[in-house]
Formats: structure tokens, sequence, C-alpha cells
């Protein structure tokens, strides 16, 4: 009786990456890299070193905390500090407001071609610098602008009424500027949304805010906190529209920040101002994640 034979398979050895995968691999992330580690990482470690060290001027070259003492000793910095969070949060917050109903409408009211439109729409005027469309608005509203000539000429107002370089006009340009960067992650969540949801609740008798509370809202949550963190870092850092729109008194921090680098050439203080606004920044948005209960790695997807 002939024995039977046997094949024994024998399992197959680990594929070795090939080399030029490796190459590949590396000629990707090399200019990446290069990228963070220049232009992002060298100077702000050059920036946090300096925010540490006396102004060449006074004859000091040792490190100090005097550059943050400055910040807490003068009232005009914090104040300003303070308000240039308040009224941050605020944009962000109107922002938010104004962009959802919009969004929504893109998403669930209007047909796709439609809805194509009108994103195309939201996209045009940000096609062009924030330069341009900051100065759009001052001709507006300028007191001889467009505005202003067709209130006097439907006898609405007797004179031009000075409608620039306040905090409403400030406000509401910021939120022009930021507009977009909320309404495209709104836009993008709210296409996940399933409609039947929406149909379903209807058919149940819920009001339109009660829809919105109880069912877009929720799934819109990782879209809205995306969307507030661009916003409320955009609006933070923002130089230009306070400056034009809000004036002398817009007293944004941004502004101080550039005073101490160009007006006073004294980079040492200002680069402890731009540390502060980082710091205040990285905190607001921490205390964001935890209050909606998100997670970074989720809503940056």
């Amino acid at each position: 009786m002939s024995a039977a034979t046997h094949t024994v398979s024998t399992p197959s050895a680990p594929v070795k990456s090939r080399p030029g995968l490796r190459l590949t691999l590396a000629l990707f992330l090399t200019p990446v890299v290069l990228w963070l580690g220049l232009l992002i990482v060298l100077p702000h470690v050059d920036l946090l070193i300096m925010s540490f060290r006396m102004d060449p001027s006074f004859g000091d070259q040792g490190w100090s905390l005097e550059n943050y003492h400055q910040f807490f000793a003068e009232p005009i910095y914090w104040l300003t500090f303070v308000r240039t969070a308040g009224y941050s949060v605020l944009v962000t917050l109107l922002t938010f407001l104004v962009s959802l109903p919009v969004a929504f409408y893109v998403t669930k009211v209007v047909a796709r071609n439609i809805s194509r439109f009108l994103l195309t729409m939201l996209l045009l005027p940000f096609w062009v610098s924030e330069l341009v469309r900051v100065y759009g608005w001052m001709i507006l509203l300028r007191e001889s602008g467009v505005l202003n000539h067709w209130l006097t000429a439907l006898g609405v107002t007797a004179r031009p009424v000075e409608m620039l370089y306040n905090d409403a006009t400030m406000i509401m340009g910021l939120v022009y500027t930021s507009m977009l960067f909320m309404v495209v992650p709104l836009v993008s969540v709210l296409e996940s949304l399933d409609d039947s949801l929406i149909e379903a609740a209807c058919d149940l008798g819920a009001g339109p805010w009660t829809i919105m509370r109880t069912i877009v809202v929720p799934h819109c949550m990782p879209g809205i906190v995306s969307g507030g963190i661009v916003v409320f870092m955009l609006t933070l850092g923002n130089y230009l529209t306070p400056n034009l729109m809000g004036g002398k008194n817009s007293l944004w921090f941004t502004e101080q920040i550039y005073n101490q680098f160009i007006a006073s050439f004294n980079w040492n203080q200002g680069a402890a101002f731009g540390f502060l606004l980082l710091a205040l920044s990285s905190c607001i948005i921490w205390l964001g994640l935890r209050l909606t209960g998100q997670k970074l790695s989720r809503v940056v997807q």
C-alpha cells in the first residue's frame, strides 16, 4: 500500500519594501518636512527665544520675563487683548448664525444644479484679495459712498451718515471676510445628512426650530467646530479689516504686535505679544472642544 503524498505549503516570506518605494516616500516627505521646519518651526522657536530676551538697546542680553511683564503692566495691552478675544468669539458666533441657513438652503432646499451655481457665487468674492473686498465695503459705506448717496437721494437722511470706523462695521466686515470658511465645512457635513430624517420629523409634526435643534445641529457639530476654529483663528489674527473698517479706535491686538515690530522696532516685545496671542487662541480652542465634546482629530478630517 503506497503512502499518500502530502504537499506541505510553506509560508511565504514577507515582502520587503522596494528601494524605489522608499525613495518615492523620501522625495514626497522631504519638501513637507523642509516646509514645516524652515517656515514654521524654526521661525517660531527663534521668536520664542527672542521673547525671553530684552531689547539690545537696553544693553541687557540675559534671559528675562520683562517682555511678558510689560503686557500686564500696561492696561492698554491686556484690555486690547481681552477685547480682541471677546470680539473674535462674537464674530465666530455671528458667522455661524449667518452661514448655517445659507449652507442648509444650498444643500437641502434648492436643486443640485442650482446648488452648484450658488456655491460658485459664494466662492466668487474670494477670488480677489481681502484688501480689495474690504475697500469695496469702504466705498459702499463711506460718507460719499453709494449707500449714503441713495439714502440722501430718497430723503431717508438729510445728510450723509458716517458708517465706517466703528465696532459694528468692523464686526460686519470680519463676518463677511470669514464667512466662506464656515460655509464650506457646513456644506460638507450637510451633504451627508439623510433627507429622510428631516422628512420623518416633519411628518411627526416637528417645527423648523425643533428640526434644526435636534437633527441638523447635532449632525453638523464636527463641521461647526471645524469652521469655528478656522474663523476664530483668522479673526483673532486679522489685521487688515479691523484697521481699515474699525479705524484708529479699533483697538485690535494684532495692531499692538505690528506697532512693536514695525513702529517701535522692538522685536522682543512683539514676539512676546505674538506668543501671548498664540496661547490665547490655543486655550479658547481647547475650551471650545471641551464644551462641544469634539476631538481635534475628528474635526480636522
